[in-house]
């Protein structure tokens, strides 16, 4: 199984952090470590999010996202080249798959250079086909999230990516997510199109724990990405949707159990799992819309020839919120 330990920004920046988070993940039982190839200046600015928007109904229809603090927190953040060479040999060090998430088209071929063969697609960027199509032009072990996606969607990424080797993850795109919101079943769907499916596991972790992560694995779940952390919830964004060294080591050891044993313990200890269960198929929440109209197009490439930014215009007493 590959486990995933996603640090997302929870390096808040710092190489002497991020390298200890290797070193801990690693310890822990991840099979891959993650960063987010993430640069300010992809940042794309659109005029609607300055402000956000709601109705006269009280409704939020547009979330507020000013750029200029987004642009400073993301600049704070950023990892160069130098750095991330350091990760990827830290990880091969440890005995971990170094991944990266892909934001941007610009990215890809560099991407691979620098000597990535893991790759992250996030899900808002599952219906991105142009960046779909430029990644499958090398030959990395891809993974992609399809929170937030339309079936239609998705259907159409694994048409782009079909002959290579991918993973499609459930998730639902709420941080943090209810455990009664996380419809595990929707593995059974993704299973049409691809070889392997997992979770990508949102959930608060001081109120949960790791149960949705363990019950997605007695589901079937054959890849779980999970955000990680070696420090305190409050000192990273993601901190409160992020696990501990101990809590990574506890999906790992019941990732190593046979079904029987799996099974046992759910049954003993997880009395929410058949709610968690859920439906195969599902509608997207208005949160989530919510959430898919900023994440969708946040980043575009510089580069005019590999330009992905949407100049969007809404019109947001009239916009469906579904």
């Amino acid at each position: 199984m590959k486990l995933i330990a996603e640090l997302c920004q929870n390096h808040n920046g710092n190489t002497d952090i991020m390298l200890k988070m290797v070193e801990e993940a690693a310890n822990a039982g991840a099979t891959h470590v993650k960063l987010q190839h993430i640069f300010a200046d992809n940042l794309s600015y659109r005029s609607e999010f300055e402000t956000g928007y709601t109705d006269k109904n009280g409704v939020i229809r547009c979330i507020k996202r000013p750029y200029l603090p987004e642009y400073d927190r993301l600049k704070s953040l950023e990892l160069d080249e130098e750095v991330v060479h350091k990760f990827i040999n830290e990880c091969l060090n440890q005995g971990v798959i170094p991944q990266t998430t892909c934001f941007a088209r610009e990215h890809c071929a560099s991407l691979w250079d620098i000597g990535f063969r893991s790759i992250k697609v996030a899900s808002y960027d599952c219906a991105s086909f142009q960046l779909l199509r430029d990644l499958r032009k090398y030959d990395w072990d891809m993974t992609v999230s399809t929170g937030a996606t339309y079936d239609a969607e998705i259907e159409e990424a694994s048409k782009i990516l079909a002959g290579k080797d991918f993973d499609l993850l459930h998730c639902i795109t709420l941080y943090p997510t209810p455990l009664n919101e996380l419809n595990l079943r929707r593995m059974d769907y993704l299973r049409n199109y691809c070889n392997r499916v997992g979770f990508s596991d949102h959930t608060n972790v001081e109120n949960t724990g790791v149960l949705a992560s363990i019950g997605a694995i007695n589901y079937g779940a054959e890849v779980i990405e999970r955000h990680f952390t070696i420090l305190e919830p409050s000192e990273t964004k993601d901190g409160p949707v992020s696990v501990n060294p101990m809590q990574l080591k506890m999906i790992s050891d019941f990732a190593s159990l046979d079904e029987k044993k799996r099974e046992a313990y759910i049954e003993a200890n997880v009395p929410q799992y058949k709610e968690m269960l859920g439906s195969k198929t599902r509608e997207l929440s208005d949160e989530e819309l919510l959430n898919r109209r900023y994440y969708r197009g946040r980043f575009a490439s510089q580069n005019p020839e590999k330009s992905d930014a949407q100049n969007m215009i809404y019109n947001w007493e009239e916009a469906p919120t579904k």
